[in-house]
């Protein structure tokens, strides 16, 4: 059975998804971008800020369905420029810890939704 998760503490979709999807035991978010889900403003000023509010955001959609970062078992990256590689790595390590960190990849995109640097998606289980 498929639960919808959708909550204010994230950005509302700016296309026809749902935040995260819940199947059984996992959940399947959809990619993150740093807009702040109360201004609806981009946070775009600094790379290590665009990380952070994207794993703020990613944060609140694991917490909307009673899960954390120790839940996450994959990653996606999507990056603009990997000479950011260092940076969005030195933020996106904060929310994770060696025991728990997830398999993840890293690509470099030709552009992403409205031209930000980075998006992030996470696959967690319960």
């Amino acid at each position: 059975m498929k639960k919808i998760i959708n909550t204010c503490n994230a950005p509302a979709p700016i296309g026809p998804y749902n935040q995260a999807v819940l199947v059984n035991n996992t959940l399947y978010t959809s990619g993150q971008i740093a807009i702040n889900p109360v201004t609806g403003n981009l946070v775009i000023d600094n790379i290590k800020n665009e990380t952070t509010q994207v794993m703020e955001n990613l944060k609140a959609i694991l917490e909307a369905a009673d899960l954390d970062f120790s839940n996450v078992i994959k990653s996606s990256i999507f990056i603009s420029n990997m000479d950011n590689f260092s940076s969005i790595n030195e933020v996106y390590g904060n929310y994770f810890n060696d025991t728990y960190a997830p398999a993840r990849e890293t690509v470099q995109v030709a552009r992403l939704p409205k031209d930000v640097n980075v998006e992030i998606s996470v696959i967690a289980i319960s």
